[in-house]
């Protein structure tokens, strides 16, 4: 849980730095066709901000393999989705983003429900899942990139939840991938579909956040990227890889799950950075 918590830190100020920096690329220039995403990306990694923000986001991705191979897939997702909750902090801080009392608040509900997460977690689970859940991973990863190279074409209304889920799902991905391959030799990673799960997925997730931070109502974007990285793969650890709380305590880890997603969901305004950051 400790690790699953850095993570958090890590991703929560991240985002404020890469939405900072994807909203300074965007004055490059609008590519509307398929390569969209990919232009807009190539024009934010060229900036400080976003540089900084990859940092923190490998350091936050190897305590989320620590925090996974731990730690069952639920809690992860809600440290995860909790992430929202640091970047409202670090933008109070230090852009002095003004927070109601109502984001305190959840932020408040955010930590106490990543505090009964904690009590009530159990360990990993022990089973591998059915044979073919890897391809099912990566099949997922695959759509997910086509969604995000196909951004800028599609509808502007629906354009924003669709890239936020699409990152979630990506993300949700990169999850159940990282429980699913059981060696690291390579010969091993050679053959394993949740190698390729993995790779193209964070990728693809990457790759649609990015587009997402940018394009349409970045609240929406944000909340459907917390629903698509918490419920799928809290479902497919417990279902399928035997995630299981501690005896008698599964009350307590639904509510704790429960809870923290929806101070997260309150808090998704904080996908988005000042329209006119400081240089």
């Amino acid at each position: 849980m400790v690790c699953a918590l850095g993570a958090s830190v890590c991703f929560g100020t991240a985002t404020v730095l890469q939405a900072m920096a994807a909203r300074t690329a965007d004055a490059g220039g609008d590519d509307g066709g398929s390569a969209f995403a990919v232009t807009l990306l190539l024009r934010a990694v060229r900036q400080w901000r976003f540089l900084a923000g990859l940092a923190l986001d490998g350091l936050g991705f190897v305590l989320q393999i620590a925090a996974l191979r731990s730690v069952p897939i639920y809690a992860v997702g809600a440290a995860l989705a909790s992430s929202l909750a640091v970047t409202a902090v670090v933008s109070a801080r230090l852009l002095r983003v003004r927070l109601s009392r109502s984001e305190w608040g959840a932020v408040g509900v955010v930590c106490a429900g990543m505090a009964l997460l904690g009590i009530a977690s159990g360990t990993e689970g022990d089973r591998g899942g059915p044979a073919a859940l890897g391809y099912v991973m990566l099949g997922t990863a695959l759509a997910v990139l086509g969604l995000a190279l196909l951004g800028g074409r599609l509808p502007e209304r629906g354009r924003a939840l669709a890239l936020g889920l699409g990152a979630g799902f990506g993300f949700g991905v990169v999850e159940v991938a990282v429980r699913l391959i059981d060696s690291l030799a390579l010969s091993d990673l050679v053959a394993d579909p949740a190698a390729y799960a993995l790779l193209v997925g964070g990728g693809a997730a990457f790759l649609s956040l990015t587009s997402a931070l940018q394009r349409g109502s970045v609240t929406t974007a944000t909340a459907g990227m917390v629903i698509g990285e918490t419920i799928g793969p809290a479902l497919v650890g417990v279902v399928w890889l035997g995630d299981r709380t501690r005896d008698g305590l599964a009350w307590v880890a639904v509510l704790g799950f429960a809870v923290a997603v929806a101070g997260a969901l309150a808090l998704a305004r904080f996908g988005e950075a000042p329209e006119n950051p400081a240089t």
